[in-house]
């Protein structure tokens, strides 16, 4: 089945505009936002938003096979959007400075999204229905040893994957704490 590459798209003229309005900021106020600042805090709080709404929206739906509110191809073009906007906001938040905490989680944040290219690869491997359900017979031997090839590498994907991105929300909600607590409580 060829897959398309919609989300891709999407996700890279989100990018653009995004791009435009920090250089936008950058060129009004004559400095990089900086983190801890209005605009910083602006864009890294929607682009954790949308990294939350990547792992715990897609993880529901994927674990729901009788939901009625959309397909697993649509919600897997949602996942890869925010998983890909998401991700970039937040790196724009870091004001390009990586120490300490912000910047481990800002690394495994880099890590989560290079590994979900090759989940995606990986997934796209595996014959769809139509609907973009997981085809469970293949007509011929060699298709069916491709696909069980294909399975295994996918859930060896998903034990690397997962930890990952467990780790990361970790870091980013314990950032997220001493963040208000040190820049914001303490003031």
């Amino acid at each position: 089945m060829q897959r398309n590459n919609k989300e891709l798209w999407l996700s890279l003229l989100a990018a653009v505009i995004i791009t435009a309005i920090y250089a936008f900021v950058i060129y009004w106020t004559k400095a990089v936002p900086a983190a801890g600042g209005f605009f910083g805090h602006l864009i890294g709080v929607v682009g954790f938003l949308l990294m939350l709404a990547t792992e715990i929206l897609y993880s529901i739906r994927k674990r729901t096979h009788k939901a009625l509110w959309g397909n697993m191809q649509s919600w897997l073009q949602f996942h890869i959007f925010t998983g890909l906007v998401g991700p970039y906001m937040v790196l724009l938040h870091t004001s390009w400075k990586f120490r300490g905490l912000a910047g481990a989680t800002t690394l495994l944040t880099i890590i989560i999204v290079l590994s979900g290219f090759v989940g995606r690869y990986i997934y796209t491997r595996i014959p769809r229905s139509i609907e973009g359900d997981e085809v469970n017979n293949a007509p011929l031997q060699t298709q069916a040893a491709a696909l069980a090839q294909t399975r295994r590498m996918l859930s060896i994907w998903h034990a690397i994957h997962i930890p990952i991105g467990m780790a990361l929300f970790v870091a980013a909600f314990i950032h997220i704490g001493a963040a208000l607590y040190y820049a914001t409580l303490l003031r």
